[in-house]
């Protein structure tokens, strides 16, 4: 099975040499599960799905989701996990009913920042989400290795998918039917890895 690999942490990302991530890991037991040797290419979204395209791939991994802009050029499974980017609050304070005026900290340069600024919250810049000083917009999965409280305020969710050939209707049944009931799989995977394991 050759699987076109882009890195994006925690979905995939490179261990001393080797590939990782929640993934690469589910990857690897559909491989177990098909009796395939599984074969990983590493490039840019765009090198991997032009390969796709040309079926030199089966299937691309990376974080990949529903919004995709290359969604035209492949066939998208049905969305496998949903994240959310949520407002966290720190577990030792009471949890506001609303964020107005309160101050909530969210990386520079992402787009946690800009879905921040559109609400009434006093935006806090960080540049790493670990070093937010209080309350924090993250996506769900990093709330309790951050000591974060979900206050229920939801910015934007996530329909994570994996890209497969076109025309590959069997074997996008078989991934999605693997994928499928993976779901508390990939909940351990992501809290395994948010923190640091």
């Amino acid at each position: 099975m050759r699987v076109g690999i882009s890195l994006n942490d925690p979905w995939t990302r490179e261990e001393g040499g080797a590939f990782g991530g929640v993934e690469v890991e589910l990857i690897d037991g559909f491989g177990a599960e098909m009796d395939a040797e599984v074969e990983y290419f590493e490039g840019s979204e765009e090198e991997l799905f032009a390969a796709l395209l040309h079926h030199e791939l089966d299937v691309v991994i990376g974080g990949i989701t529903s919004q995709n802009s290359h969604a035209a050029e492949a066939g998208m499974t049905h969305p496998y996990f949903t994240t959310a980017l949520v407002v966290g609050w720190p577990e030792d304070e009471e949890v506001p009913t609303d964020i107005a005026g309160q101050e909530v900290a969210a990386e520079r340069g992402t787009e946690a920042l800009g879905l921040l600024r559109k609400t009434d919250a006093v935006v806090v810049e960080v540049d790493r989400i670990e070093e937010a000083p209080g309350a924090a917009a993250v996506d769900d999965f990093l709330l309790d290795d951050l000591s974060l409280r979900d206050t229920g305020i939801r910015l934007s969710e996530t329909d994570h998918v994996m890209a497969v050939a076109t025309g590959e209707n069997d074997f996008m049944t078989e991934l999605e039917r693997f994928l499928l009931v993976r779901h508390d799989e990939i909940e351990t995977l992501l809290d395994r890895d948010a923190a640091g394991a």
